[in-house]
């Protein structure tokens, strides 16, 4: 496919997802399957300008005025994939599948990009409503955190430290570089243009179970749980076992981790991680029955609670403009609902690690300090007493107010958002 007609398959992509509802990963999937002539190439180049409109949606809707997919489709590719409008014309001249080109001065207008008399929610490429939320984890610095969350990520990953290391997995792995936080982590620089990352899960060293891909931010976050070898830890929310596979590493196989996650469906793909990666230190527990009557055993229990994903909006900006209040009041209701399961489970002297993919203090601050005050025998730490003593503060540092919380982010640490917690049980 030329251009012009990956750049209507885009345009009808989020047509499509906007008419129907869902998400864009459902819509690009579903296209793919309705247009089989497309190759590999094609779905992905089409995933790309798709991807990277929505990134900047509100502000690229601004400039061309008007509020349309084909908007923010040209704007994508004029102002994250860098083509000049010359380029653009002269690689759509005589292209019988090419969409409608915006007239000229929106051409240049979504070029020059001039924001300074737009709204700042559009500037910062976020909802409106998310602005009082923004300004309160980050002060004046709120629009460039926002900004960042418009780029396009890095694909990280984290060497399996039961089966290799880092040094030696690079080598595996062309273009892969050793992560500046992270102790195990390698990373590949985010695409330009219309190219895609590799399929690293093709390769052979993932298939051997030497490494996962995630991304640096939840690797440090599983390095901050600071689980040590012997003891019995519970991944409270373990999902399809990220966390898990993290926490076995750290803990070389030693001691015993619990993972439990109320949604079976989620927690499926544990098993067969598990055995991939080598981890002989897990116990499964079955999902359709919390495992109360481990209450009081455990030295750590790691909460990485449901939330509005606002920290993957790189990953996934097509949830940016779908998050909505309501949704948010169901996610922080659920943090709770969570929180006061999960307080149960730790020993006295134990400590219960809150974690969630998000940056806004709804989800964050607000619900551990509320905990806090609702129980008593728990003690809030400091969070960065424990980055400093694995990372230091000489690298990129988190946003941290009070030292006691850490928030994770694009802009401070070249991360998805993410926040972490850690309470100690002290009766």
């Amino acid at each position: 496919m030329r251009l012009g007609g990956r750049l209507a398959a885009a345009i009808e992509v989020l047509d499509d997802m906007e008419a129907r509802k869902r998400p864009l990963s459902v819509s690009l999937r579903d296209w793919g399957n309705n247009h089989r002539f497309a190759g590999s190439g094609d779905r992905s180049a089409i995933g790309n300008l798709a991807y990277d409109a929505l990134r900047l949606a509100s502000s690229s809707a601004y400039l061309a005025g008007e509020d349309t997919s084909s908007a923010k489709v040209f704007g994508g590719v004029l102002r994250l994939q860098g083509m000049a409008p010359g380029e653009l014309k002269s690689a759509l001249e005589g292209d019988k599948f090419a969409p409608e080109l915006p007239s000229d001065d929106v051409l240049e207008a979504l070029r020059k990009a001039d924001l300074t008399l737009a709204d700042a929610h559009v500037r910062a490429d976020i909802p409106e409503w998310l602005v009082p939320s923004f300004e309160a984890n980050f002060a004046d610095e709120w629009q460039v955190e926002a900004q960042a969350f418009a780029a396009r990520p890095s694909l990280d990953m984290r060497a399996n430290t039961l089966k290799t290391n880092r040094e030696k997995l690079a080598k595996a792995l062309p273009g892969a570089k050793q992560t500046d936080i992270a102790r195990d982590g390698l990373r590949i620089a985010p695409v330009r243009g219309d190219r895609r990352h590799p399929n690293v899960m093709a390769e052979a060293a993932y298939q051997q179970g030497k490494f996962e891909v995630q991304d640096q931010g939840s690797q440090i976050v599983a390095d901050l749980v600071f689980a040590q070898p012997g003891e019995q830890v519970l991944d409270y929310c373990a999902g399809a076992g990220g966390k898990t596979l993290a926490l076995a590493a750290t803990m070389e196989n030693k001691g015993q981790i619990h993972a439990w996650d109320a949604d079976k469906t989620r927690l499926a793909p544990i098993h067969e991680r598990l055995k991939r990666a080598g981890v002989r230190n897990a116990q499964v527990h079955d999902a359709s029955k919390e495992p109360t009557d481990l209450h009081g055993k455990f030295d750590r229990v790691v909460v990485d609670a449901p939330c509005s994903g606002s920290g993957t909006w790189r990953r996934r900006p097509d949830t940016k403009w779908k998050l909505t209040p309501e949704q948010l009041e169901e996610r922080v209701e659920e943090q709770e609902a969570v929180l006061a399961a999960a307080r149960n489970y730790p020993r006295v002297g134990g400590y219960l690690v809150y974690i969630t993919c998000s940056v806004l203090p709804e989800e964050n601050e607000n619900q551990v300090y509320a905990f806090i005050e609702a129980n008593p025998e728990y003690e809030l730490l400091s969070a960065g007493e424990v980055w400093q003593d694995l990372f230091g503060f000489d690298k990129r540092t988190p946003w941290s107010s009070d030292m006691k919380t850490i928030t994770l982010t694009p802009a401070s640490t070249a991360t998805d958002g993410f926040f972490f917690a850690v309470m100690e049980r002290i009766k």
